[in-house]
């Protein structure tokens, strides 16, 4: 039964991740924008910062990049910013001077740049002085930008759209909002399943905290400030929350779905243990970048492992559960012992001993052995051991690479360094993506996403078609044959019957010959399907006409239907014809 259940829910989720494009329809009609008179508290509360409301926020960027289409000289800037965006992430090539060229030579005549500025873009003639310049000109653009072009927005009609959709954006979000679909894991405090969100039709994952097991366990400080972090971050590579919301029983944090599970599961449940490689590096990048991003934030993780890497459809990857972050303050050192046993840094395990951002970077390391290695750097695979010897071998033992031989072995003595009182951690906080072990990733094109990831981990990818591609032709030809439905589709005077909107509907040969009349079927049973065209694509049709003989109305039509062979297979409307042999 329990098996039962899970096919059932397998369905419905993966049913609902294609969505109901009618009923979605539905639910966009019921949205309706606030007027703009209902903005006007909005309007009087809120202090707009440019970098915030026109370039962070999606729909405050859109507006504000429409307002500037409507003015020639602030259009200008605009798509200047926009073509120093192309040039930065251009391959560098034989043509990545002449580009760099092309785009300084009309900056003297744009609005925004400085009459010096002006000046040197002219007399610049070596590649690297035309790379300086495009650092100052994109500055000064968006200097202009910030200034009247963000006034004259503020007081257009832009803004107010822009003041509607956040008030929108701040109606109150409860359950109702939600259709709630299987489960997808379990953890301490309660559950994640996947949910859709009625208005959008998008997936997300709820992660649900059971108020009963917070309370118990003094967890209610933790929740909060998961929630508070997660709602700071904005990367590529940390998971995003959409919204949170509370029930009688549960708190409830409505993330990114992350469809491909989690690095562990792909580390030693998908063929050998251990990662190829290339996956090794692709995915450190993607948690160095993640790391960088909370760190530049004043976030310390405490907790990165591979269990909470998660990896989407496409197969970039995303760090997770920020429930042990925290943040890090100048005046109050952190010495609390937090995190996972084998990912803990030394000084973390040592008694009133403060740290800080390095010993991310160590629980990173031991996630990149154990990508290489299918094991943790202080315990090899199924080893049973208790938490005290794991942390004396972790505060003692030197880390050794035996398993595999990978260029890994570059990075890992550096973070894995065991921690000296006398001359402190080794620091790789400053630039570890410009260690060799990255050397193969170009870190703006994978911020960008312009990095194909090694492999797709979604559930589907490009594997599904090639695994559903229909019938083998032999074993399908035996099929019919044995079961004797070849002889009986080979029966001039079968009847057809094919299912129309929910209803069986039986095609009989006509008096004229090649035609079939259709009619009720009694039939319960469906019968090996027909095979439709569109109009005119193959002799034969279906004609309005008078039909002699019993004939049917179909799909409410007026006119009645007269149905001519041919040998092609689409849904069954009024201007497709149904082919078959009769």
């Amino acid at each position: 039964m329990e098996a039962l259940d899970n096919l059932i829910a397998n369905m419905t989720y993966l049913q609902a991740r294609d969505g109901d494009s009618r009923e979605l329809r539905r639910q966009h009609q019921s949205l309706v924008l606030p007027g703009p008179q209902d903005c006007a508290e909005l309007h009087r509360e809120l202090t707009p910062d440019f970098h915030s409301l026109c370039q962070q926020q999606p729909i405050g960027r859109r507006l504000f990049r429409d307002f500037l289409a409507t003015v020639p000289s602030y259009q200008v800037a605009a798509d200047f910013l926009e073509e120093v965006c192309s040039w930065e992430l251009a391959d560098p090539g034989s043509g990545h001077g002449l580009a760099l060229q092309a785009l300084l030579v009309p900056v003297s005549s744009h609005p925004f740049p400085s009459p010096a500025l002006a000046t040197r873009c002219q007399a610049a003639t070596t590649e690297e002085e035309l790379a300086a310049l495009v650092v100052l000109a994109k500055a000064e653009a968006t200097a202009f930008l910030q200034d009247q072009p963000l006034r004259d927005f503020l007081a257009s009609p832009f803004y107010d759209k822009s003041l509607q959709g956040k008030l929108l954006e701040r109606q109150p979000v409860c359950d109702k909002d939600f259709t709630e679909f299987r489960l997808l894991g379990r953890g301490g405090f309660g559950e994640v399943c996947a949910v859709q969100g009625k208005n959008t039709g998008k997936m997300y994952a709820c992660k649900k905290l059971d108020k009963k097991r917070l309370k118990k366990r003094g967890g209610e400080k933790m929740a909060l400030l998961e929630k508070e972090v997660l709602e700071r971050v904005s990367s590529p590579f940390i998971v995003s929350l959409a919204c949170a919301f509370q029930t009688r029983s549960h708190f409830c944090l409505v993330m990114s779905l992350m469809a491909g599970g989690d690095l562990k599961f792909h580390i030693y449940c998908v063929g050998e243990r251990g990662l190829s490689p290339s996956r090794v590096v692709f995915y450190a990048a993607q948690m160095a970048c993640g790391l960088l991003h909370l760190h530049s934030l004043g976030i310390l993780y405490r907790d990165l492992k591979p269990k909470d890497v998660l990896l989407d459809d496409g197969g970039s990857c995303r760090l997770s559960d920020l429930g042990l972050a925290v943040h890090i303050q100048d005046d109050k050192p952190i010495t609390q012992r937090a995190g996972t046993s084998g990912y803990m840094a030394p000084e973390i395990l040592m008694e009133k001993v403060s740290y800080s951002y390095p010993v991310d970077w160590f629980a990173m390391g031991c996630s990149i052995y154990e990508m290489v290695a299918g094991r943790t750097p202080f315990r090899d695979y199924k080893e049973q051991v208790s938490k005290e010897d794991l942390r004396q071998r972790t505060l003692k033992e030197e880390v050794s690479f035996q398993h595999a031989k990978s260029q890994a072995q570059w990075l890992i003595p550096v973070i894995l360094a065991v921690w000296e009182a006398e001359i402190g951690r080794i620091k790789v906080g400053g630039q570890p993506r410009k260690h060799p072990f990255f050397k193969s990733i170009n870190f703006p094109h994978l911020e960008a996403g312009l990095v194909e990831p090694p492999i797709c981990a979604g559930p589907f990818g490009e594997v599904l078609p090639k695994i559903c591609d229909g019938a083998v032709p032999i074993a399908w030809q035996e099929e019919i044959i044995e079961t004797g439905l070849f002889e009986e589709l080979s029966d001039p005077n079968r009847p057809c019957v094919f299912l129309n909107q929910g209803k069986y509907v039986s095609l009989k040969p006509a008096k004229t010959h090649g035609e079939w009349s259709a009619g009720d079927s009694g039939h319960n049973q469906p019968s090996p399907p027909v095979s439709l065209s569109p109009r005119g694509q193959q002799p034969g049709s279906w004609d309005k006409a008078k039909t002699r003989g019993s004939s049917q109305r179909l799909q409410g039509q007026s006119q009645q239907w007269v149905m001519k062979p041919g040998p092609h297979q689409s849904p069954l409307t009024p201007d497709h014809e149904l082919c078959g042999q009769g």
